[in-house]
């Protein structure tokens, strides 16, 4: 019985965890700009480091430190220089993420489904150039504070309750779940989407177990993203000839 009321109070606070940071993810960016373009004219690349800004920085990364700070040590999120192992998955790591997510899309194509995309391709269309302005910003914002959130604080709680296995499974879950707001098109295919992003997302979280290093994680993280944007520039860069 005490068992499963601290894997309860464990889910429950790391649910609440994320739908606090989701709602200010989706509160400050809107009001933030709304209020700027009010009285200038916002140019998209400058939105979208906004949003990042806003939303990886001060809202993933901020709602995170927060709870760690009310939690007064209980979790602890580690943080060191890389050491030669941490820099081996880091590299390793970068290349089984990329590896999953290809075969992951491979398996879909395969059977015929359809994917849903992400708001940001359909906004790089129109202006190839974000997707080069994206590529620092993984490192620097969105890496760092997705596994501060979902690893350091989601997994590590869960940890604590369900053991390493089932952390970073359910912390890959949620993680992979949140893109659904961000994807375009019919549900099912959104849905697929995510189900594929969980792969990579595990790749995440078992770097980070494996590890002990919230650094190695978010470098795997930039590296993944930032290869993802330059493969999409390219691509853009190619079909558009200029």
């Amino acid at each position: 019985m005490r068992e499963r009321g601290a894997k309860t109070r464990a889910l429950s606070e790391a649910l609440t965890v994320i739908l606090v940071a989701a709602g200010v993810a989706v509160v400050l960016p809107l009001a933030v700009i709304t209020a700027m373009a009010a009285g200038i004219e916002l140019r998209p690349t400058l939105v979208m480091v906004l949003s990042i800004l806003l939303t990886q920085g001060v809202s993933f990364g901020g709602v995170a430190l927060l709870y760690l700070a009310l939690r007064r040590g209980t979790i602890r999120v580690p943080l060191r220089w890389p050491t030669a192992n941490d820099l081996q998955w880091m590299v390793g790591g970068s290349a089984l993420a990329l590896a999953a997510l290809s075969i992951g899309l491979l398996v879909v194509s395969l059977l015929g489904l359809s994917v849903g995309e992400h708001r940001i391709q359909e906004i790089g269309v129109e202006h190839p150039e974000i997707f080069l302005l994206l590529i620092p910003l993984s490192f620097l914002l969105i890496g760092p504070g997705e596994e501060l959130l979902f690893r350091g604080v989601v997994q590590g709680r869960l940890r604590q309750a369900f053991g390493a296995g089932a952390a970073i499974t359910l912390a890959s879950v949620t993680f992979a779940a949140l893109h659904l707001v961000a994807l375009s098109g019919p549900l099912a295919a959104r849905l697929t989407t995510v189900t594929v992003l969980v792969l990579p997302s595990l790749v995440f979280g078992l770097a980070y177990e494996r590890s002990g290093n919230i650094a190695v994680p978010a470098v795997i993280h930039g590296i993944y993203n930032a290869v993802l944007f330059a493969v999409s520039f390219s691509a853009l860069h190619a079909e558009t000839g200029d």
